[in-house]
């Protein structure tokens, strides 16, 4: 997991509560939860889905006007685990989230609860205590998440080729062989990120936190207080929200906030300091492509440690048929530019796929038609100019709410007890379960796995209610349930498509062609559970869309059309009309150099053709949408052929053609 600076600091002076370091990301491996129909140390029992607020309930509560211990702001995993927390101790807890649980970086991460093997290496090498005790922390939150949460966790075996013995091959066949002369195995932890946030957020709710999603700070909210010398000051005392749905607004009022906000922490910092306030953020990003599963073992990782360009990259298996690549992206991205979920850039996947290469023998191929899904995540890098070092998730949730203890005054009713506490689904579940989901329910292997891999011991509930509709997947190769969009909905606080296909399910994530496919399924069901209308499945549809676009979806058209030498040729024919660099062309140079190249186009099928590619509709045309539109419109042959790769891309899966992005 993203492990980063131990310290936690309170802003006394003015109320606000922030975690240095800790507190300023979105920590990829949560490590708590609980069965609230349980305690703490007592015997398991079965147990049944709990009865949650539904978002109306839960809204409604924020809105009373009653003052809260604490209110957290960032629903990833810090801020899910902040609030589990200090709802475990018996404080009242009220948490925010301006999208999704888990739409930033806790969901995008690596997929790895990290044992720092990387910081061992350092201790070693540089005779390095502080690295030595980074990494017995590491250890002790891998080991935390394993023990609480063992339904959504593991443990990955990751090979380290250092080509020396043959054996290698064996558990990694698809290896260059020449040169090689040894392998070293060692086991990290791996899980699945935004379904244990998610869990995080729900076993807070169970405990009596108040958690709300799609619900965004838009100001904070000040009081005059006098302190023990009789001064008279300013604290922070609550926050103006927004429901982004509805567009309401009113104020939750609080002893004190803890900003969990991850890369967009300066954001929040500028609320109550003003815009003069030192960053303490530095983001960076990590780029992921999803390849087919014939690029990997299913039971085995790897690590490259030193790549041509001296970074990381991880090829690992996940959700048993695909692999996941990751490198770091060392690219400072400026906060005031930063998108929630930024795009990966095409220069990234061409590396990653380039290093793949260079370690896969030459049976396999790597094409750039294998990348099925592509997205990048925000790091939240730390700058404190007195000391850098780093903390475990549950730790720095166990700081910051002592912290807060202390600074605000607050009377928990009980000790910290994290580390003891079960993920809520984890409490009755055995690795074996899911045969009796097979034996009770008749579902198929794959199915079972899914459940209970995802809920738990809350799975029986999940595949009793989706037996009488017959079990329908929701799309074709893939293990989930139309079922399960309704238990997203009603148990699991999912008020939008992409929640559900990207965090609730992770078909974005896995492939975002089909995701696409079934999108229409997913709005049609949820309507039918919301009671939207035809103006709300629109946009649902749009927005959605838009969201898959920075998953890779933006390529699907083009890169069936061209090959690499294409793209290149056309990505200096875009550089050649963006003058300016600015990385985005007008519709009428665009115009101008469609003409001068395809001069029997007319100016009306022009247009029509730049309405149809310009889908965010900003007036601009980027790369993408030019290498869209030069694909439609390339000669009559290849519009033809388009067509034809279009009409195939319905009619074969993407996973069973190995065609992606």
């Amino acid at each position: 997991m993203w492990r980063r600076l131990k310290r936690v600091t309170i802003y006394a002076g003015v109320g606000s509560a922030v975690a240095a370091g800790g507190l300023l990301l979105y920590a990829s491996s949560p490590f708590t939860g609980v069965n609230a129909s349980t305690s703490l140390t007592g015997p398991r029992k079965t147990t049944l889905i709990p009865d949650f607020p539904a978002p109306a309930t839960t809204l409604a509560k924020l809105q009373e006007g009653k003052e809260f211990d604490l209110l957290v702001v960032g629903g990833g995993a810090t801020g899910a685990g902040i609030a589990l927390d200090a709802a475990t101790r018996g404080l009242n807890i009220a948490l925010v989230e301006k999208y999704d649980f888990s739409s930033g970086t806790s969901s995008r991460s690596t997929k790895l609860v990290h044992g720092g093997v990387r910081y061992l290496e350092k201790a070693i090498k540089n005779l390095d205590y502080e690295q030595y005790k980074m990494v017995r922390e590491a250890l002790h939150e891998r080991a935390t998440v394993l023990k609480v949460a063992p339904h959504l966790s593991y443990q990955m075996p990751i090979m380290l080729p250092i080509y020396k013995w043959w054996q290698a091959l064996e558990k990694f066949p698809m290896l260059r062989s020449d040169s090689l002369v040894g392998a070293m195995v060692y086991y990290d932890g791996a899980h699945n990120d935004s379904r244990t946030n998610i869990a995080l957020a729900l076993t807070a709710a169970t405990y009596g936190a108040t958690v709300a999603n799609h619900v965004e700070v838009v100001s904070l909210i000040r009081a005059k207080v006098t302190d023990e010398s009789g001064k008279e000051k300013e604290v922070v005392s609550g926050a103006v929200v927004r429901d982004t749905l509805s567009g309401k607004t009113w104020e939750v009022k609080a002893k004190g906030v803890i900003n969990a906000t991850g890369p967009f922490t300066d954001a929040v910092r500028k609320m109550d300091e003003g815009d003069k306030c030192e960053n303490l953020v530095i983001p960076s990003a990590g780029v992921h492509i999803v390849l087919p599963d014939y690029y990997s073992p299913r039971d085995m990782g790897l690590l490259d440690p030193a790549t041509s360009d001296g970074r990381v990259i991880f090829f690992l298996p996940w959700s048993d048929t695909l692999l996941r690549v990751m490198t770091p992206h060392k690219i400072v991205v400026d906060r005031k530019g930063t998108p929630s979920a930024p795009r990966p850039l095409e220069e990234e996947i061409s590396f990653i796929l380039k290093e793949v290469s260079n370690y896969l023998n030459q049976d396999v191929t790597v094409r750039r038609g294998d990348v099925l899904a592509a997205w990048s995540g925000i790091r939240p890098l730390v700058k404190d100019p007195t000391k850098l070092g780093k903390a475990g998730t549950q730790e720095m949730a166990e700081e910051a709410v002592d912290k807060a203890i202390a600074e605000y005054g607050l009377k928990p009713r009980n000790i910290c007890v994290t580390t003891d506490v079960y993920l809520l689904g984890a409490r009755d579940w055995t690795p074996t379960m899911f045969i009796k989901l097979i034996q009770n329910y008749g579902i198929q292997r794959e199915v079972a796995q899914h459940l209970a891999s995802t809920y738990g011991d809350r799975a029986f509930e999940v595949a009793k209610v989706a037996t009488p509709t017959g079990k329908r997947p929701l799309a074709e190769g893939y293990p989930y349930l139309e079922e399960e969009v309704r238990h997203a909905v009603h148990h699991e606080y999912a008020c939008t498509a992409e929640d559900v296909l990207a965090r609730r399910t992770r078909l974005a994530f896995l492939n975002a062609n089909v995701a696409l496919d079934v999108l229409p399924r997913v709005i049609d069901i949820m309507a039918e559970e919301l009671r939207w209308d035809d103006a709300r499945k629109k946009h649902e549809y749009e927005n959605t869309k838009k969201f898959l676009r920075t998953m890779g979806l933006e390529d699907i058209n083009s890169r069936g059309v061209f090959n690499n030498m294409d793209i290149l040729h056309y990505r200096e024919c875009f550089d050649a009309i963006d003058t300016e660099h600015k990385g985005h062309i007008s519709k009428q140079k665009l115009k101008e150099f469609v003409k001068s190249e395809k001069k029997d186009m007319r100016d009306t099928e022009i247009d029509a053709r730049l309405d149809y590619i310009d889908e965010n509709k900003d007036g601009v045309i980027e790369f993408n949408e030019f290498l869209e539109l030069m694909a439609a419109i390339d000669t009559h042959e290849e519009r033809d052929k388009y067509r034809r790769a279009r009409s195939m891309e319905r009619k074969i899966p993407t996973h069973r053609s190995a065609g992606g992005l």
